[in-house]
């Protein structure tokens, strides 16, 4: 598969994948921004935005689980490049700064969330 065959682009608003939704792949931002966030009714809760470089939906590549929350394209002409479990785990196993890139992004999501929940749990 070509690589310009793994590339999106999307407008403002537009939805990348839902929460709840299923789909093992990672999706790499290469232009724009993309705004995770989670939705209730027409209600949203931004958790977090992300622009070049950083990814997204690496939870669903790697134990196979539905979306946890929705990605949204929140810049013009956001790119984002998807790749797939196969793909994922070819990287993993033949680029260990990829791997250690990915376990040092969820370290921090997860530091963050048990932040906002030590909080929560304070107050």
């Amino acid at each position: 598969m070509t690589i310009e065959k793994c590339i999106n682009e999307f407008g403002v608003d537009d939805v990348i994948f839902e929460e709840g939704s299923t789909g093992r792949e990672l999706f790499v931002v290469l232009d724009g921004e993309v705004e995770i966030a989670k939705m209730n009714g027409a209600s949203k809760t931004s958790i977090i935005k992300l622009g070049k470089g950083e990814f997204f939906g690496e939870m669903a590549v790697i134990d196979g689980s539905a979306r946890s929350a929705t990605a949204i394209a929140a810049a013009p002409d956001t790119k984002v490049m998807r790749i797939n479990h196969a793909r994922f785990v070819y990287l993993v196993s033949q680029q260990p700064a990829f791997a250690l890139m990915v376990m040092d992004a969820l370290s921090k999501r997860l530091r963050a969330s048990n932040a906002v929940t030590y909080r929560a749990a304070q107050s």
